[in-house]
């Protein structure tokens, strides 16, 4: 009997100890969740970042473009209805943690599976490229995807230079602004310092300067545009 109680009472000793140290530990982890968050925004730590020489290394003309697009592309597509039957062949896009989307005005979100994927590379790369060089997070920003007949038809009408024949026609290609990115905004209630869009587009162009030297896609630097025009090649 004497046992139990000197059991019991040991168990209740034990007991209280353990919630004692559980608080003491939740308030730890409060206070430091507390001091985290008032300790201002997250500084860059940039080293050292050049840019890549544009119109040198990203002078893909629309010619060659366009043989690849016809290669690994789909037929154009009247509309966006159209577009939308062709489930096997055209992946739909839509913003995510690896890139955003701008308002379309002259295409729609759709790719080949190809090109889809090589967007997905380049917004991976581009933030692993961020973290290796000291530079926050931010996201890579699409301009445009695949235009339909209507499309052209539209744009045409504003513009008469705009080609009737543009690989953005295949679903093979999208446009990546050089200028406009999307801020991640925050990790745990502590916002991030913004990136100056110099570094920005510097890693950018040293991203797509690797992939496009390995010969998974071809590029053309767009200064009017100010935008990376990219054709996959798979």
């Amino acid at each position: 009997m004497k046992l139990n109680r000197s059991l019991m009472k040991a168990g209740s000793i034990l007991a209280a100890f353990i919630l004692i140290l559980c608080l003491i530990l939740s308030l730890s982890r409060h206070l430091r969740e507390r001091r985290w968050r008032n300790a201002g925004p997250i500084e860059n730590h940039p080293v050292r970042i050049y840019d890549v020489a544009f119109q040198r290394e990203f002078n893909d003309m629309n010619e060659v473009q366009l043989q690849a697009a016809r290669a690994v592309g789909v037929p154009p597509v009247k509309d966006r209805e159209a577009a939308e039957h062709m489930k096997k062949k055209l992946v739909e896009i839509t913003a995510n943690e690896w890139y955003g989307v701008e308002t379309l005005t002259h295409s729609i979100p759709f790719l080949t599976p190809g090109a889809a994927a090589l967007l997905e590379r380049i917004g991976r790369d581009f933030q692993d490229s961020l973290a290796a060089k000291g530079l926050n997070p931010n996201r890579i920003m699409v301009t445009s995807m695949l235009r339909t007949d209507e499309d052209v038809k539209k744009l045409r009408r504003n513009n008469q230079n705009a080609s009737e024949n543009s690989t953005h026609c295949y679903g093979t290609t999208f446009d990546l602004s050089y200028w406009h990115y999307e801020k991640i905004p925050d990790l745990r209630g502590r916002p991030y310092a913004d990136v100056p869009p110099e570094y920005l587009r510097a890693t950018l162009s040293q991203v797509l300067k690797a992939i496009h030297d390995e010969g998974t896609c071809y590029i053309k630097y767009e200064k009017k545009q100010t935008c990376f025009h990219i054709t996959t090649r798979k």
